[in-house]
Formats: C-alpha cells, structure tokens, sequence
C-alpha cells in the first residue's frame, strides 16, 4: 500500500518522510481518537482544531463580514458565543424565568456535536444566558440588537421573561431589538426555547438524520451558529447587497434597514487597495447605482474584494458599516455555437468539489474559523475553481473565506426528508418555498455564489413540475445568478424537469456523464467520481469500509481521479460541456470518498497530479 499523507504530520510529530518510510497507512495521527475535548468527553474522531476549541474562545472573531460595524467611540458587539445553561425539554412546560439550568452547552455547537458538551440529541431544548450589557450599547438613544446566526430547528426567544422572537427555519439568521425589554441594572435574562425535529417534520434537513446510516449523518440540532449582541441607532442597516452591474463597471447598492425608514439616507463608497474609486448617495429604501472607476474584475484566477463604507443616517443619528463585494458576471451564453457558462463574459469550466461541510467534533459547525477556511483552501490547493455547497446552508464566514479565496459557489436548498415528496401538505410546500425565497435572501450579496439550486436527484419535489415553478421562483428572486432547477436530472423516480432552469445536469457514479447543452442550458455533470478509500485509525467510528467504487491504496486513488478527470478534459469539453462535480472533498461518517479523511488529518491523493489535470481541464474548458 502506498504511504498516505498526513497533513499535519502524525500526532508524536513525525514527518511525512518518516511515514513513509514507515509505509504505515494506518498509522498517521493515531491520537485523533483519543483528544479529550474542554467538557472532558473524548471526541470520537477529532480534527487538528478540536484541541483548541474552549468556553473561552468559541467563535470569537466578527461573524457578519459583509455587515460589520467597526469599534468607533464605544463597543459596538459583544460576543455570546461560549457556555450557556441548558437543559432538554418536553416542549410543554413553561420557560424556566429565572431559575438556574443543570446542564451546559458550548454555544455555537449543536447539541448532537461533542464539541457542545452535550453529545445527546433531543426533540426540545432549553438554553439560558445571564448577560451583563455595557452602558454604551444604550447610551446616545442606541438600540440593542440581538443576532442569531442559526437555530435548527424553530427558536423562541425571550428577554427579562418577554418573548422578542419567534423564527421558522434551522439556515437562516434573525435578529430581534430587545431594547424595550432591558433592565435598567443588573444582568439581563436571555432564554432560547428550541424545537428540533430534525427529519421527524417535513422540514428543511439536508443529510441530518435521528438515525444516521449511509449517506445520511448525524443530527445538528438547536443553536449551531454564532449568537451577538450589537448597538446600533434607532433605525440601522439590516442588510447592504451590492449586485455586479451586466456592464462590469457598477454595483447597483441595495439595503434593508431595521427600525423606521422614512427620511432614511444612505451613502456609499467605494475603496480599491484604500483608494476611493467610486461614491453614491440617496434614499436608503431606493436602489442606488455605484459606478467605480478603472473595474477590477474578480475570478479565481483573481479574487479581487472592493471594500465598501456605508453611512446610514436619519434623525440626526448614523449608523457606520464596512462591508466587501466582487465584480463579476455569470450566465449561459453561446460558444461556438453550444450554451456554455461564461465568467466575466469568459467561456470557464466550473470545476467543483462536492461539499457537505460536516465535521466529527462540530458536526455542522467547524471547530474554529481557521477550520472552517481549510476545506475551501485545500479544495484551491487541489487545482478546483468551485464548491457545490451540498445541501446545507453555511455561516457567514465560510462565504467570506470562499470570496477571499477565489471560489465559485453552486449553493444547494437544504433537501426535505427523503421520502417525503407524496406525504408533503400544502403547508410543508409554502414553507419550503418561503425558506428558499429566505435563503436566497440572505445569500445573494456573496460574490462566490453563481448559481442556485433547489432540488437534488428529486428529495421533497412533490412532481416535476415543481421544479421548474422553484426556479422560477428564484430567477425574480435573483436574475443575475444562474438556477440548476434539479441536480440530477436524470436520477431517480423524478427524472424530466424538461426546460427548467439554465443547466442540464445529470449523476453519473463514477462516471463522469458527458451530457450535452440543449437549445437554452448548459451541461454539467452534477456528482460523479465517489472513489472510496478508507484510511484506519480516522474513519467515523462504528462505520465499515463502503466497498463501493473501493480502491486499494493512495496511488490507485489518484489514478482513478485523474482517469477520471481526463474523460472530462477529452470528452466532455468537446460536447460543450460545462463544468462538473466529483464527490467529495472530504469523509463524512459512513461514506469514505473523499479526497481526504473527516478529521482532515490524511490527504488521499497526490496533490501534484490532482492539481495538474485540473489545471489542464480548466484551461480546456476555456477555449471557445
């Protein structure tokens, strides 16, 4: 068998040189299995970062990057990540009010998560948080806001005992004014009733299931991702989206606000490497147009950020936000005669990595921000220019470090239960389309992001039609985006979804499928590859070695990656073809296929040739 390679080295501090000269493919970081976590629980399989995730540093940096209020006279945020009081409810007794939980929870890791203290799911959930909020935050006719990034599954919320929230929905953010409920001394009362049903509701769950196997993981239940307190005026900024003119030398600036707008005003410039190129004033509830001088375009190749400030200002109060966007074009446009996607009016094959985002410690939570930036710089390091993010929405910061870095973003719907699409009410359909709409809503700001995708290989389309309405639905939402209406076109009992949407995209294990643009879509192969490897000593516990598409050792596996990329590179470009998908970037659980193991600790494969046939099927798939 051919050495593995380790990423960090094994756990005794050996070199790669060493390991291989060991020829130990199962040796490599041996004590994954044996970090004790903060709360004194072993992790079942840990990550370089487990070790250093404690009460006292949990998610500490700013986690809103393209809304954030920089420290000016007074404090402006205050950090609630980290140990709060919890206990698992019956979801029918009443709020504890000011009595003292018996258990704690590390906040932001879902409760299923070792990493939360908790490693226990449960359907209803209490958490409680005694906050002492600096005078500042109130001083000067300041409001004080507090922000959620996620709560899975539905959360209620209450101040000093007065409920100030209630939010439907386990991927989206909220955030609710708690200044009319503050005590005016004294630490203020924070209490979060949480229902999380997980796939037992026909709700958004993507891959988390109450009993996981396969190709289904481990629930990610209650809050899973950062919790802030921030000041702000009366009426502050909610929201700024800065949409890449079709020209490619303007935004068109949009905001929402909380608070009352009228009489709102709000002005913008625009900054390159520090230099003013570009400014724009007017009525905050109107679009405002921001041309920019001398465009600097972003791609992969070149992700350049233009960073923005923001002045909202009304009744004598102001409100100051940074925030950053690229300026870049995507659509589907004929090529030599095909429909093939362009970047910045650029033929581009969107060579992407499927990325599910779980992690053995943190489940859907990275441990720690540098954690949360690996998987998208180690997916560049591999020669990708994109990341299908699989059924699962991310925090904030992942698209930040996926705009910094230079990667495109296929950004999936989180799927409902598998099997739900004939048991699905009208109710659960207006949900799902509301959750959708509110993602999207969320999300279109970030430059990454270049397509949109509702549903995959048909899980919760409840007909085929419904795909076609889904993408829709989205195109008003958000026309400068492209809309892959179903991942999988060609899967299961849901094929057809004839016309919709601006892709054809078809799975095809291993494949890859060379399916070819028709007379208004692009093709691309969705998911293909999914070359099973599995390393001993950093595989989830209690998972065989899924046989499926097995290899027998590193070499075999970069092989089959680039026999398998090459077809891409030989036939598929020919055909017009546009990009595809390879599974995955990482393990998950009891699937093995990734390019490197869960705990991140063994890259599989021969990052030189990886990277070569990447860059070679790329620069193929840009010619006209």
């Amino acid at each position: 068998m051919a050495p593995v390679r380790s990423i960090r080295g094994w756990w005794m501090g050996a070199s790669l040189g060493v390991l291989a000269a060991m020829g130990c493919a199962s040796m490599a970081m041996a004590a994954s299995a044996r970090t004790i976590t903060w709360s004194g629980k072993v992790a079942p399989l840990a990550t370089p970062w487990t070790a250093e995730v404690s009460p006292t540093n949990a998610w500490p940096d700013y986690p809103r990057p393209q809304l954030a209020r920089p420290s000016l006279a007074h404090p402006q945020w205050m950090n609630l990540d980290g140990l709060w009081q919890y206990a698992p409810g019956d979801g029918k007794a009443a709020p504890p009010f000011g009595k003292t939980l018996a258990g704690k929870v590390l906040v932001p890791y879902p409760v299923e998560s070792v990493l939360s203290g908790v490693q226990q799911h449960a359907d209803h959930m209490v958490y409680r948080r005694l906050v002492e909020i600096p005078a500042a935050f109130t001083a000067r006719g300041q409001h004080v806001r507090l922000n959620f990034g996620a709560v899975d599954q539905a959360a209620t919320v209450y101040i000093n005992g007065v409920e100030v929230a209630h939010h439907v929905g386990g991927y989206t953010a909220f955030s609710a004014d708690i200044t009319p409920q503050l005590r005016t001394d004294g630490p203020q009362e924070i209490v979060v009733v949480v229902h999380a049903p997980v796939d037992g509701a026909n709700v958004m769950v993507g891959k988390q299931r109450l009993k996981p196997e396969g190709i289904f993981y481990t629930a990610a239940s209650g809050i899973w991702q950062p919790v802030w307190l921030e000041s702000v005026p009366a009426t502050s900024l909610a929201q700024l989206t800065f949409t890449p003119a079709r020209s490619l030398d303007a935004f068109s600036v949009t905001a929402r606000l909380h608070g009352p707008s009228a009489g709102a005003v709000l002005r913008v410039t625009a900054y390159a490497d520090g230099k003013v190129v570009g400014a724009t004033s007017g009525p905050a509830g109107q679009p405002l147009h921001l041309a920019v001088a001398h465009p600097h375009l972003w791609s992969p190749d070149d992700p350049f950020l233009y960073t923005f400030k923001a002045v909202l200002t009304r009744g004598g109060q102001s409100d100051e936000v940074t925030s950053y966007a690229g300026l870049r074009t995507i659509a589907v446009e004929k090529v030599g005669g095909r429909n093939r996607i362009v970047l910045n009016g650029k033929p581009t094959f969107l060579l992407a990595t499927l990325d599910q985002g779980y992690w053995p410690d943190g489940i859907y939570t990275a441990p720690t921000d540098a954690a949360l930036k690996f998987d998208i710089q180690k997916t560049r390091d591999l020669g990708f220019n994109t990341i299908r993010k699989h059924i699962k929405v991310e925090p904030a910061r992942w698209y930040y470090w996926a705009d910094r870095l230079g990667v495109m973003v296929w950004q999936d719907m989180p799927a409902l239960p598998t099997g739900s699409n004939d048991k699905l009410t009208a109710a659960d359909k207006a949900n799902f389309r509301a959750q959708v709409t509110a993602i999207i809503e969320q999300l279109k700001g970030d430059t990454a992001i270049i397509g949109w995708i509702p549903f995959n290989e048909g899980w919760g389309q409840w007909s085929i039609p419904a795909a076609a309405e889904l993408a829709a639905q989205i195109k008003q939402l958000d026309p400068s985006r492209l809309v892959d209406a179903r991942s999988g076109a060609n899967c299961c009992d849901m094929r057809g979804d004839p016309h919709a949407g601006d892709v054809i995209d078809v799975h095809d294990y291993q494949g890859p499928g060379l399916p070819s643009p028709d007379a208004t879509r692009a093709a691309i192969d969705g998911e293909h590859g999914g070359l099973t490897l599995g390393i001993p000593s950093h595989v989830w516990p209690n998972t065989p070695i899924n046989p499926y598409g097995a290899v027998k050792d590193r070499a075999a596996l970069t092989t089959g990656y680039v026999a398998n990329t090459s077809v891409l590179r030989d036939q598929g470009v020919p055909t017009g073809m546009s990009g595809s998908v390879y599974t995955q970037i990482t393990d998950v659980e009891g699937e093995h296929n990734g390019l490197l193991t869960y705990d991140r600790e063994v890259e599989k494969v021969d990052e030189a040739k990886v990277r070569a046939i990447n860059a070679a099927t790329i620069r193929a798939g840009a010619r006209p």
